[in-house]
């Protein structure tokens, strides 16, 4: 009877399959996670704080003039200048995803986060990241074609066509991290909950995962090798032939000028997608393991505040358009004073 009463109570192989699995749900729907930023170095957090917040501001201000001057200015309704307001925006959006989260956890030391807001700020700094990649690429190639082409650049370079490459580039970015936030949100997470780094990055979760993650990295890794080596090799060609070009110039003048913009372009654009390249698709050793999170800092925080300098800031145009509206700034406050 005994024995019987005890077998009676023990549940079925299915059922505690059933349980399981929903137990482990239920923990990955409230699951928190810890952003273990730098906290390995306590005594160097208000000096981080007031560095990134220094930067961060830079960032803003230096890609938030580029803006204005590009939708005010006639003279720069250009296709170059176009793609260059927009490259801007993105950058404003692209920090932000990533370093008012760093902010908050360095001044207040509350590195928690939630999981749906974990991956919602992968999904952001992805897409963003993806759709300046093929950004780069595209203004990279409207160089090659206004200096290699300039008889048909007009043509080849109209209206339709910028809007039309502008719009692949944010879809393409947008749709192919799309796919991989998809697969994160079906992963379960029931163990450990501390993320080495200061933002929420793909394969930091997968790590954290108590289900088979193979699927979503190999995705990842499919995206993110179609997101970066096209591009960047499109880059490489375009100011390649830029520099064929630059060579054959007469004046020695001319050629130090041309190399001088297309070197810094060049310097920048290595950097991002370096950076990228390094991070998502080498080999995971223990060297570059620990360098993850610096090669990160290159791509999320340092090239957004570099592009303004290098690709507008240096720009005869640019400061040309600066100052014609500075002068009507000056000139309406001086009117208003008047009156």
């Amino acid at each position: 009877m005994g024995s019987r009463t005890t077998i009676s109570h023990i549940h079925p192989p299915t059922e505690i399959h059933f349980e399981l699995i929903q137990n482990r749900t239920n923990l990955t729907a409230n699951a928190i996670f810890i952003l273990m930023g730098f906290s390995d170095h306590p005594e160097l957090q208000t000096l981080l704080f007031l560095a990134f917040l220094t930067i961060f501001m830079l960032t803003v201000a230096g890609n938030l003039v580029i803006v204005v001057l590009v939708a005010s200015d006639g003279h720069l309704h250009t296709p170059m200048y176009f793609f260059l307001g927009n490259l801007s925006c993105l950058e404003i959006c692209y920090t932000s995803t990533i370093l008012p989260r760093l902010f908050f956890s360095l001044l207040t030391g509350d590195r928690t986060i939630s999981l749906h807001g974990c991956i919602l700020q992968y999904f952001f700094f992805g897409s963003l990241a993806s759709t300046e990649c093929y950004l780069l690429a595209v203004m990279s190639y409207d160089r090659y074609l206004a200096i290699c082409r300039p008889l048909r650049y007009t043509y080849l370079m109209n209206g339709r066509i910028c809007f039309g490459l502008l719009a692949i580039s944010w879809m393409t970015g947008v749709l192919n991290v799309g796919v991989i936030t998809s697969l994160l949100f079906k992963l379960l997470f029931c163990g450990p909950n501390e993320i080495e780094h200061f933002f929420c990055d793909s394969a930091p979760l997968f790590k954290l995962s108590c289900s088979s993650t193979h699927l979503v990295e190999l995705v990842t890794f499919i995206f993110a090798s179609i997101n970066t080596l096209p591009p960047f090799l499109l880059t490489l060609i375009s100011y390649l032939c830029i520099i064929i070009n630059i060579l054959q110039m007469k004046t020695k003048a001319s050629r130090q000028k041309a190399f001088s913009t297309c070197s810094s372009h060049l310097i920048v654009v290595t950097l991002f997608y370096g950076s990228l390249i390094c991070v998502y698709l080498l080999p995971e050793t223990k060297t570059l393991k620990e360098l993850h999170k610096t090669f990160s800092l290159f791509y999320t925080v340092f090239t957004p505040m570099l592009n303004p300098l290098i690709y507008s800031l240096r720009n005869r145009e640019i400061k040309a358009a600066l100052a014609r509206t500075a002068t009507k700034i000056v000139n309406v406050a001086h009117c208003q004073c008047n009156s």
